[in-house]
């Protein structure tokens, strides 16, 4: 994993998710709802939520829209209908994709879901085919000058799995989707503020793609399952080399 970034993995979709804005939005109050719905409304206690909490201010989300989410979730006056699923596949050049969804209508969503990955050169697998490949893990990017020292001195304590050197000399901090919220907290107590964190499912060895051609069609197959009503997340284990990343720019 040293010398990989997620982070410059993904830059390159930032503008097309900021226009999509409002259904980012829907996204993120239906994981909110559901994460207080199955673990209760207090973030604290509840490790889901406090990751999904993280993730709608870092979307700049306000905090009463938040906050109205959770209590419907912890209510149990929304969403009981909605299921959580996941499907796997290929996509292009044959990298793993997995798709969270969260849906009322399974044979809608596995339709939809399917025929993003047929219209991409892609094909939807079995259950297991490549889920293996995956674990679910906090990461926090760390910004510039701060030294493994300083970030092990102020997380030791909230207990994180490891301190990751990048490419490009910043740190990035793995910790259990359980830790995440005590991790980035000590961060945070230690003036050290993550330029991006969050809690996904990351795969355990990437597959490099420096094909232009190629990694345009992944990243149509990623942008097709996101704007999809039903899915939640998208997660691959494409790994696009820079000198990829900047013709993409």
């Amino acid at each position: 994993m040293a010398g990989h970034s997620k982070w410059a993995n993904i830059k390159h979709r930032k503008a097309a998710q900021d226009a999509r804005k409002g259904k980012v939005f829907t996204k993120l109050i239906r994981e909110l709802s559901v994460a207080a719905r199955q673990g209760g409304g207090e973030p604290d206690d509840n490790p889901r939520l406090r990751a999904a909490i993280d993730k709608a201010l870092a979307n700049n989300m306000t905090k009463d829209t938040i906050q109205r989410a959770i209590d419907r979730g912890a209510g149990n006056t929304d969403g009981d209908a909605m299921e959580e699923t996941v499907y796997e596949g290929y996509g292009p050049d044959g990298v793993a994709v997995l798709v969270e969804c969260m849906t009322d209508n399974r044979n809608r969503t596995v339709s939809d879901v399917r025929h993003a990955f047929s219209k991409q050169g892609g094909n939807l697998g079995t259950s297991g085919s490549v889920a293996f490949m995956f674990h679910k893990q906090g990461r926090l990017a760390l910004p510039e000058g701060v030294s493994e020292e300083m970030a092990m001195e102020a997380t030791l304590a909230a207990e994180p799995e490891d301190i990751v050197a990048q490419a490009d000399g910043t740190l990035e901090v793995v910790t259990s989707p359980e830790r995440f919220g005590a991790v980035k907290d000590a961060l945070i107590e230690a003036n050290i503020e993550p330029t991006a964190s969050d809690v996904g499912l990351y795969p355990d060895n990437y597959a490099s793609i420096d094909d232009v051609e190629v990694a345009r069609k992944v990243i149509k197959l990623f942008d097709r399952l996101e704007d999809l009503d039903d899915v939640q997340n998208v997660y691959s284990n494409a790994d696009f080399a820079d000198t990829v990343l900047a013709e993409l720019e």
